[in-house]
């Protein structure tokens, strides 16, 4: 295993700041030893001791749901805790902080109604930070202790999470080729197509990464030789634009991975409501938009066969473009509808639009028509939908003119008995 450069704690002459970069150059130390792991063992190892380096803690513990348990994978930390246990989800701060899917700071474990307190006098905790593994639908949790009182700071919050996203991305990348490998007991021939698939998804994946590490370790020079004494605006302003490069790097990422899953997915057919759903979706936009006044139409009884969860993406990131790309619109109008004559579905909006001359663009993987600056993304959600509309053996296109708004159409094939 790589062997990774340790966080010195911080001293009375080095500035808060300067010890967030110095974590900030582990953290990518880290990022790029996570995305070379093949394996859980690997992973854990980099893992556990990276989470107490990041957050100058007395111990860390690497934890996986299993069923309606906790599983204690792996520790490091100044005496024995949990390693190789299992605890009901039910009465685990891991599984707390899985079931409500955010992070858990606890100053003291004894005032806290959360900690199964008879678990934890045996050790030498006071304190704990714990994060899960993927916010959305966590697979598990990361958690750090302290053997004295200590309240963990927002900025080792966010140096935990982003270790522990980076983790789920490594877990998703091993399941992968543990798929792969088992296959091959069976179906030599499938193995060397997939084997094809996966190479091609982790060098995406490395290249990927790469690019806004670089910027990170750009902004880690600059600061390093211009603001060696103290950390001024400009210098945290670099700070700020670093965070947004993690950001960037795990956008990406999930982005891939969810176009992977997408392409390999076992399809359920279903009959979908899609007038319910396009209703509860775009309520749920008018809910967080509420500053906004948005008019829409709906066609009623629009019904479609498919697989529910992927037909829900469609809806959710043709609407949630429409919402997004008609925000500047005096008027907005949104209108999901059908043409019988044609058996197609189409999602219309009356926002900026496009040039058709880019229209190739609109479906392949980070490709954008427009800064973003000006509209958030990253440029995964219309490849996703054509990859969902080509699944069910349909096919999508659009039609638009700058500031003209713009039109996605799309059918679905009826499924094979």
């Amino acid at each position: 295993m790589q062997q990774l450069n340790r966080l010195a704690a911080p001293t009375e002459s080095k500035t808060t700041d300067q010890h967030y970069i110095q974590a900030m150059e582990l953290l990518v130390e880290v990022v790029q030893a996570l995305s070379l792991a093949r394996d859980l063992e690997t992973i854990t190892a980099i893992v556990r001791q990276a989470a107490r380096d990041l957050t100058q803690a007395d111990g860390a513990s690497f934890v996986l749901k299993d069923g309606d348990f906790c599983f204690y994978v792996d520790e490091s930390a100044i005496s024995p805790l949990w390693k190789g246990r299992r605890f009901p989800q039910s009465i685990c701060i891991g599984g707390w902080c899985m079931r409500n899917q955010q992070p858990i700071v606890i100053p003291d474990v004894e005032e806290d109604e959360r900690i199964p307190i008879e678990a934890y006098r045996p050790t030498f905790i006071k304190s704990l930070l714990m994060v899960p593994i993927r916010t959305r639908a966590p697979i598990g949790a990361i958690g750090t202790y302290w053997a004295n009182f200590h309240e963990a700071t927002p900025a080792e919050i966010r140096l935990l999470q982003a270790l522990a996203d980076t983790t789920s991305v490594a877990l998703e990348n091993v399941q992968v080729y543990t798929e792969l490998e088992n296959r091959v007991r069976d179906r030599t021939a499938e193995l060397e197509t997939a084997n094809r698939e996966l190479e091609a998804f982790a060098y995406t994946l490395s290249h990927d990464l790469r690019t806004p590490l670089t910027a990170l370790n750009g902004y880690n020079y600059l600061l390093k030789m211009q603001y060696t004494e103290q950390l001024g605006q400009e210098g945290k302003s670099y700070l700020e634009q670093m965070d947004q490069s993690v950001q960037r790097i795990h956008a990406q990422i999930d982005g891939m991975l969810s176009l992977h899953r997408i392409k390999h997915a076992e399809l359920e057919y279903e009959q979908v409501d899609f007038s319910s759903l396009a209703q509860e979706i775009l309520a749920d936009l008018q809910d967080r938009h509420r500053d906004r006044l948005v008019e829409v139409a709906i066609a009623e009884g629009l019904m479609a066969a498919g697989d529910p969860v992927l037909l829900q993406v469609v809806l959710e990131n043709l609407l949630s473009n429409a919402w997004k790309y008609s925000a500047k619109t005096a008027a907005p109008e949104i209108e999901v509808g059908y043409l019988a004559e044609s058996q197609t579905f189409y999602v219309k909006d009356n926002g900026v639009g496009f040039n058709l001359q880019d229209a190739e663009k609109l479906f392949q993987p980070f490709q954008r028509l427009h800064n973003a600056l000006e509209f958030e993304g990253n440029g995964v959600g219309l490849a996703s939908v054509a990859r969902i509309i080509e699944r069910h053996g349909g096919r999508i296109w659009a039609e638009s003119a700058p500031q003209q708004g713009a039109t996605f159409f799309f059918t679905l094939a009826e499924p094979t008995p």
